[in-house]
């Protein structure tokens, strides 16, 4: 989420950052035992991907991002994590904070939690003991779940159903267009899956509908997965949504066939297949935010008049 906001920043202020609230581990683990409410640490990350190019915006990136040293009470923890908290204390309004938190980063856009409590993921997994590899075993917490081996079966949210934030509905609701993607699959893109209020308006919204994938199969997570594996995840979890265009990087298409199943699986869910250079050099597969940008431009331009450059 954080190269893509980068990107779309470059784009539009009119902008929107709808964030998971599962997270368990590091400070937002420690937030989420000591003082209970939502975890900050996935809304700190996106806050920081909104902040501004210039001095102000390095800055406080730079700040909202920084963990304390030490052996202490605050080491392992990050500024923007005790910021967002304090201000969630003080106002006693996850939204409201969030708000002033970004209007003091000069934030180009808005940030606001998925749901309006914190959630757990639960997912079934195969072959976490290597003695029985066919043995489904239920993992819960998406700090441990990043941790298990095996492949993911499928993931659900504790507690079920939960109660999506009304500004991110009205968001959905009003956007040109919803931007789903890239992150981790099963703990960050699926679950807004599952919120019952956001699914339903990804699914009346006008707007269109880009699906951002992953450079790569992520370690724990996505072993051995292909572009058209992702889809056809997503669309299982999803059954009713249709998506208009499915964005990948060449590299990630490793054979032949995969791009022409990735044609297939994004066409059975309505959806055009993009193929743009976005990836940044380097050992490590990450979204580079300048091509990205330049793609999902040139997408969005496409989807306006009628062809995509």
């Amino acid at each position: 989420m954080h190269a893509c906001l980068s990107a779309l920043r470059t784009l539009t202020d009119r902008l929107t950052a709808i964030v998971t609230v599962a997270d368990d581990g590091g400070s937002s683990g420690r937030i989420r035992q000591e003082l209970g409410g939502l975890p900050p640490g996935d809304l700190r990350m996106a806050l920081a991907a909104l902040c501004g190019d210039d001095e102000w915006g390095r800055t406080w990136a730079k700040a909202l991002q920084h963990r304390f040293g030490g052996s202490g009470h605050l080491s392992g923890h990050a500024l923007g994590n005790l910021l967002i908290t304090a201000l969630w204390e003080e106002l006693g309004e996850p939204v409201a904070a969030l708000d002033w938190v970004g209007r003091l980063l000069g934030a180009r856009g808005r940030v606001l939690p998925m749901a309006a409590v914190p959630l757990e993921i639960e997912a079934q997994v195969r072959g976490v003991d290597p003695g029985h590899p066919l043995r489904v075993s239920t993992v819960r917490g998406q700090h441990s779940l990043a941790k298990t081996p095996g492949e993911v079966l499928s993931v659900r949210l504790l507690p079920q159903d939960p109660p999506a934030v009304p500004d991110a509905v009205a968001a959905i609701d009003e956007a040109d267009w919803a931007v789903l993607g890239p992150g981790s699959w099963f703990t960050s893109v699926l679950p807004h899956l599952m919120v019952p209020e956001l699914a339903r308006a990804l699914l009346r919204t006008d707007a269109k509908r880009l699906l951002v994938l992953n450079l790569g199969p992520q370690i724990g997570e996505t072993d051995g997965f292909t572009p058209a594996d992702h889809v056809e995840v997503l669309a299982a979890h999803a059954p009713e949504l249709r998506l208009d265009a499915v964005l990948v990087d060449p590299s990630s298409l490793r054979e032949p066939h995969e791009e022409r199943k990735l044609q297939e699986v994004a066409a059975s869910v309505g959806a055009e297949v993009y193929t743009a250079a976005v990836a940044a050099g380097g050992e490590q597969p990450y979204h580079d935010p300048v091509r990205l940008a330049a793609a999902i431009a040139a997408i969005f331009a496409g989807a306006r008049t009628g062809a995509v450059a």
